[in-house]
């Protein structure tokens, strides 16, 4: 049976992190990670972009093969996780091959969610999680003519944007009255869809798929028609899924680890059973605005989860705790970048446990420019700022959130210029 000092499952950021903290610490200790991948580790973010084809699928590795030899890891690919038996510190794979572990991060990620409506099933239909789904979207759209996207999370604005500039007449169907419902509020959003709705995409808001079938003319079974709850019928002969992600940790099952939308961690990223930790999608962790504990599914949340995780593992004395989960997005469309970090939306409900007339929000607004920024505060303190076209930082406002930055001397300056302002007073408290 193989065996070593620290096994990885997965191969995204979270891993990634761990894997650098790690070998901060110990630079012996033996390492192996696993992924259910085929290719070297490689970041969501840029799949989008392997679509369009400004990027190619063998050039987007965030590792190469010297790094892990470098770093005496083994990396293995094509193998899953199959169950986990923590009381003899073995993980089973896929395959049958048992590993013997003295600690184990849990960082597996998550798999699209696939909506249970009439008839998906029963037609050819893509989604865009990795990058074999990139490869094959691409490849789908150099032959197609019409598109139907279901969703308008991240995913499906990318992908419906990408699919457009191929050529294809698009049409996006989110249930939502918005679009990228969850990170932007409703004005913002909307300014968002204008820019679809000016480049030719059909955008069916507030609607959703009650079946779908196949196109009865399509010889080659590549073609769909999809039924809306207002009766109307759409055809397409390409079909792109993206209605969400799910943790996978399905190997949870009789490993008496606790569970609920995720793995349960705490501020280290532990679980409840010994010598095993979880990081990024697959973790459930401290909220920074409640007590409750959420999945993220943000890429800086999984560095930091990782980040932890592999210091906790290797018994790294300035190991500190999780501060909490806060959103940061930043997307790009049409030329135009919209930014959002914290809390968007003020409008949803109580903000840590603080009803709503307690925040403060400033709101700038040009629509004739396409200029949004709005930022809200609870006791002078960063609680969330979003903008399309504004001169932000994320990186820095995720900063000034976290570390609970009273901006009490300089919030009309902030306001004003959030960018140098923010640059300022980071540069004196960063370390």
């Amino acid at each position: 049976m193989p065996h070593c000092k620290y096994l990885i499952i997965g191969s995204s950021h979270a891993a990634l992190e761990a894997v650098s903290a790690i070998r901060m610490q110990d630079t012996e200790g033996s390492l192996t990670m696993i992924t259910r991948d085929s290719h070297l580790p490689y970041s969501p973010t840029v799949l989008p972009y392997v679509v369009s084809g400004r990027s190619k699928a063998d050039n987007v590795a965030l590792r190469d093969q010297s790094y892990f030899e470098q770093h005496a890891v083994e990396f293995v690919t094509n193998r899953s996780l199959s169950s986990i038996e923590p009381d003899c510190n073995t993980a089973v794979l896929d395959n049958g091959d048992r590993w013997q572990y003295e600690k184990l991060l849990l960082a597996t990620g998550a798999s699209p969610i696939i909506p249970p409506i009439p008839g998906l099933d029963k037609v050819k239909h893509l989604v865009l999680r990795t990058l074999e789904d990139a490869v094959a979207l691409r490849d789908a759209s150099q032959k197609a003519k019409k598109a139907i996207v279901l969703g308008a999370g991240l995913v499906g604005m990318h992908g419906a944007e990408n699919l457009a500039e191929a050529g294809l007449e698009v049409t996006i169907i989110e249930m939502q009255t918005q679009v990228l419902p969850g990170y932007f509020d409703p004005q913002a959003a909307q300014m968002i869809q204008s820019a679809f709705d000016q480049h030719g995409i059909n955008m069916k808001m507030g609607h959703k798929a009650v079946s779908i079938s196949p196109q009865s003319s399509d010889q080659q079974n590549t073609g769909c028609r999809v039924e809306l709850d207002s009766g109307e019928t759409l055809d397409a002969d390409l079909l792109l899924v993206s209605t969400g992600v799910r943790p996978i940790f399905d190997y949870c099952s009789g490993s008496h680890l606790q569970t609920d939308q995720g793995i349960l961690v705490d501020n280290h990223m532990s679980t409840n059973q010994k010598n095993i930790w979880a990081a990024g999608d697959v973790a459930q962790a401290k909220d920074f605005y409640s007590d409750t504990k959420v999945t993220t599914g943000i890429l800086p949340d999984a560095v930091e989860q990782g980040r932890i995780a592999g210091m906790a593992m290797s018994d790294d004395p300035s190991l500190k705790n999780y501060s909490g989960g806060v959103p940061i997005n930043t997307y790009t469309f049409y030329g135009q970048q919209a930014i959002s970090v914290g809390t968007s939306d003020s409008s949803s409900g109580p903000l840590n446990g603080e009803p709503t007339d307690k925040l403060e929000i400033e709101l700038t607004v040009d629509s004739d420019k396409g200029y949004f920024q709005k930022i809200i505060f609870k006791d002078n303190r960063l609680q969330g700022i979003s903008g399309i076209n504004a001169a932000l930082d994320p990186g820095i406002m995720w900063q000034l959130i976290l570390r609970r930055i009273d901006l009490g001397a300089v919030k009309k300056e902030f306001v004003a210029q959030p960018l140098e302002t923010g640059r300022r007073l980071m540069s004196g408290t960063w370390r």
